[in-house]
């Protein structure tokens, strides 16, 4: 995977280039670059006033408009740190996690409501979720005293071994 420095590199150079396009493609991960040479630039002057004992003013200084390639290197950091897991965990929250590798089911069936939703009170034996290994179906109980604060995972999402699946405010 590429590190989010080598990424910018990676745009920095294409900009410096002749290359109009730049695609990469490696273990899933799919980037694409193009340049835009039409691009057209409208600067408007707008007047500013400044009061002559403000000690700030006399250092304000024109602030750097991003270019094209840092725009798009900051979309591709958005991008990846999208794909991590953002999980902010209070002290007094708890994470159920998977127990096993499979498929993560938040109902007993596609038409069925789900075990749980956000708000939802569990006990230490309520099911809150099925995660299917191997064609058998693991009800996954909460094992604490909550209430369901955040759920981490989509209905059909395939999940890890230890993956927090959701977060829970105990009682």
């Amino acid at each position: 995977m590429l590190k989010v420095q080598e990424i910018r590199e990676l745009i920095r150079l294409v900009d410096q280039s002749n290359i109009d396009e730049f695609k990469y493609e490696s273990d899933g991960i799919k980037l694409s670059m193009k340049k835009n040479q039409a691009t057209q630039m409208q600067v408007v002057d707008t007047p500013v006033q400044i009061k002559q004992d403000s000690i700030a003013a006399k250092n304000v200084q024109q602030e750097e408009r991003p270019t094209t390639a840092e725009l798009k290197a900051q979309l591709i950091e958005e991008k990846m740190d999208e794909t991590k897991e953002k999980v902010v965990v209070d002290e007094n929250l708890h994470k159920i996690i998977s127990p096993m590798v499979g498929t993560f089911y938040s109902a007993p069936s596609p038409d069925a409501e789900p075990y749980v939703k956000v708000g939802t009170k569990v006990k230490s034996d309520s099911v809150v979720c099925i995660v299917e290994a191997m064609k058998l179906f693991n009800e996954i109980e909460a094992d604490i005293d909550g209430e369901i604060v955040e759920v981490l995972v989509q209905n059909g999402q395939l999940v890890e071994f230890g993956q927090p699946l959701f977060l829970v405010k105990v009682d």
